[in-house]
């Protein structure tokens, strides 16, 4: 680590910059990550941290589809995500979401995608929806769970 990099104020904070980061640039990733904070915070009236906790509590999956072979047939499995793995889910998704919208600069984005997923609305929070719509539709084959 260099010594110009000071460290996130926490573990999501610190996945955020991680999954922002491209090509090794943390200061950039770390940057465009506080911009947006105080976007979001500016916008939603409420502190940035809790901004980025409801965004992230309302575009995380609990339950996703795993295909599975089952003699000669593939059949979607509901299976429940480990935590690890949905923190993992809902952080990539929020970035993928913010770098596909119109806008200026990623943070403007980002901020943008935030407040959206706060809200319950946003491309995040619809892919968590299809996912679980798609899991409860094949619950029919929770049995084929390993």
């Amino acid at each position: 680590m260099t010594k110009y990099h000071t460290e996130p104020a926490n573990r999501t904070t610190a996945r955020f910059t991680a999954k922002l980061m491209a090509n090794g640039k943390r200061n950039l990733s770390d940057r465009i990550l506080r911009q947006a904070l105080a976007r979001a915070e500016a916008q939603a009236h409420r502190p940035g941290l809790e901004v980025l906790e409801a965004a992230l509590r309302n575009a995380t999956p609990i339950i996703e589809v795993k295909p599975r072979r089952v003699g000669g047939a593939t059949y979607q499995v509901p299976v429940e995500i480990r935590g690890d793995r949905r923190l993992s889910l809902g952080v990539r998704w929020l970035v993928q979401a913010a770098r596909k919208r119109n806008g200026k600069s990623m943070s403007d984005k980002l901020a943008q995608e935030l407040v959206d997923a706060m809200n319950g609305l946003g491309a995040a929070v619809k892919r968590r929806e299809d996912t679980h719509k798609m899991a409860e539709a094949n619950r029919a084959f929770s049995h084929f769970k390993w």
